[in-house]
């Protein structure tokens, strides 16, 4: 009898920002063959929720399989322990070479030295840049070994609490800007000057690259390319703005109240479209990379043994309800991010619209290679999804959790409710137009109740107490 080549080797692509939608073969105009291709081998989740609306409590909540209140890191600004059990960490203990390449934002970025000793959080190579050319970075140090003529291109200025905390700590920095003062990530879409094997998302595409082309053929690997686009600001090769006509991208489906307020808000049409073609520009550039990628996978013959995962950390607004960015209420464009999970010998082309969370990743990667899963975990493994054989074990209804400090927040399969500290509550309808939610009046009692109880309920099954060592 023969038998297929067991899953040993890991390859998660990571990325910032990036809306559930953004995708080709979610019919949206975003040009991504190469992850529609690994969709087409593979099953793609399109209801996949993310914990946080924010990055770091919602990347480390994915990368422990663990709620961000059970963390204790539901906003921004809170450094990790040292001493976190990561899907990381599980692993490299059991033997299995790890590494993070770009972005991993387990430390806040604004404050601190770059070049300084960095926490390893269970990885065995660590290449770390949060953000593009700001910092003096695994970045900024392969771009000066490489051409240090586009040195003082790579920044498009400083994030606003970088400007407050250098200038408060009288930090003197040669890096150039090209943007004085705290940055509007939405002010401009730059045109990447240099040749397009220098941006951040090349250098996340090389850098991972060459991390595959070290390993010995036998040994195995949990990987990690961490892009930070599509994040604002963009700044992009002029090739992939060039794959967009700015005057046919389509603008958001506004409400008539909506639209009544637009030009209060200064994203006028022409400013939106503008935003969306960076974007969308942004996203084709690390489909072009992703691409690089899986081809090393095939060169290398590691494709056979390797479970691949594409997501993102949370999503963006991009201009729906006259909003950019993210954060609450985590609606869809927020809290709804693309999910691609593709093993070897495994049914291909499969769409999965049963709701998941990120918390399910890390139980998924170390089921695939055969790892016991941490107690501490509480996600479930998505494996019985990907083999087509049923549905994860233990799930019970379908529901998401996005947490933030102050308010709650779950996703049924119609619906989605929040509750905030203050006992206000908020549902919105979404059975008709997912893409344009509906408040629903909250007098309706009974509704509201059975949200409630099922945010009390999800929230007591997925409770980890400390281990008892005995009865009492």
């Amino acid at each position: 009898m023969q038998h297929n080549m067991p899953i040993r080797d890991v390859l998660v692509i990571y990325t910032d920002q990036w809306r559930w939608d953004a995708l080709g073969s979610m019919g949206s105009p975003a040009q991504t063959p190469h992850l529609d291709a690994l969709a087409a081998r593979g099953t793609l989740f399109d209801h996949a929720f993310v914990q946080s609306p924010v990055c770091m409590p919602s990347r480390v909540s994915m990368l422990t399989g663990r709620y961000p209140s059970n963390l204790g890191i539901t906003h921004m600004g809170v450094p990790v322990p040292e001493s976190i059990e990561t899907v990381a960490s599980t692993l490299s203990r059991r033997g299995w070479h790890t590494a993070n390449v770009g972005k991993l934002h387990f430390l806040p970025h604004a404050n601190r030295d770059h070049s300084l000793p960095h926490p390893r959080y269970g990885f065995d190579v660590l290449a770390l840049s949060d953000e593009p050319g700001v910092y003096e970075d695994d970045y900024r140090a392969w771009v000066r070994a490489t051409c240090p003529a586009a040195l003082d291109e790579l920044s498009s200025g400083l994030p606003p609490a970088a400007d407050t905390w250098q200038q408060a700590m009288s930090v003197e920095s040669d890096i150039v800007h090209q943007h004085a003062g705290p940055r509007d990530d939405y002010a401009h879409v730059r045109t990447f000057e240099h040749g397009e094997e220098l941006t951040h998302s090349a250098w996340v595409g090389t850098r991972t690259v060459e991390h595959l082309r070290s390993l010995s053929p036998h040994e195995r690997s949990f990987t990690i390319a961490s892009f930070f686009s599509p994040h604002a600001p963009y700044h992009v090769p002029q090739r992939f703005l060039d794959l967009y006509d700015l005057e046919s991208l389509p603008l958001p489906a506004l409400t008539d109240s909506e639209r009544e307020h637009q030009a209060s808000t200064g994203l006028t049409d022409e400013r939106l479209r503008e935003i969306r073609h960076g974007y969308f520009a942004a996203i084709s550039e690390v489909d072009h990379q992703v691409g690089r990628i899986l081809a090393e996978l095939d060169r290398s013959g590691r494709a056979a043994s390797t479970l691949v995962v594409f997501t993102s950390d949370h999503g963006e607004w991009l201009g729906d309800h006259l909003r950019l960015s993210k954060g609450f209420p985590a609606d869809d464009a927020v809290s709804r991010v693309p999910l691609i999970v593709s093993a070897p010998d495994h049914p291909a082309a499969q769409r999965e619209n049963q709701i998941v969370e990120a918390v399910d990743i890390a139980p998924t990667v170390l089921t695939a290679l055969g790892v016991p899963v941490p107690p501490t975990m509480q996600g479930r493994s998505l494996l019985p999804l990907v083999h087509g054989t049923g549905t994860p074990a233990s799930r019970g209804p379908q529901i998401a959790i996005t947490e933030h400090l102050g308010w709650r927040s779950i996703r049924t399969p119609d619906y989605r409710y929040v509750i905030t500290r203050d006992g206000s509550e908020h549902l919105w309808d979404l059975s008709s137009n997912p893409l344009n939610e509906v408040e629903v009046d909250v007098d309706r009692a009974s509704l509201l109740a059975e949200h409630r109880r099922r945010l009390v309920q999800r929230t007591l099954e997925v409770e980890q107490p400390l281990p008892r060592t005995w009865a009492y």
